[in-house]
């Protein structure tokens, strides 16, 4: 069980990325995904999860920027950043929760520039 995170680069502020992660195994449409973040210096927290069922939640600081959606057709997870901050700044990380397990990919660098 692999999860392979992707689409991070440096970003001026105001714009957009699109993170995508791709799994492998046969677990993926059952489990509910998510994607964290860590600062330098902070605790990773959490900015976007998504249930086997579609429910979608986030926190206040990312809600109406971003969008969390997958694809059980093609075991990839998405996230879409839109009206990026500076302080969106961090390596993002995919995970997965399923019965006991708790999967983390390896985790992308967002970088928004001011």
């Amino acid at each position: 069980v692999q999860l392979q995170a992707s689409g991070g680069g440096l970003v001026q502020a105001g714009g957009s990325l699109r993170l995508s992660c791709a799994a492998s195994g046969s677990f993926f449409s059952i489990a509910n995904m998510g994607w964290y973040r860590q600062a330098p210096g902070k605790q990773r927290e959490l900015v976007a999860e998504i249930t086997t069922g579609g429910s979608t939640n986030y926190p206040d600081s990312v809600k109406g920027r971003f969008t969390i959606s997958r694809d059980n057709a093609k075991n990839t997870m998405y996230l879409q950043m839109n009206s990026l901050k500076p302080e969106d700044t961090a390596v993002y990380y995919c995970n997965a929760r399923y019965f006991s397990a708790n999967r983390w990919g390896q985790g992308t660098q967002v970088t928004v520039s001011s």
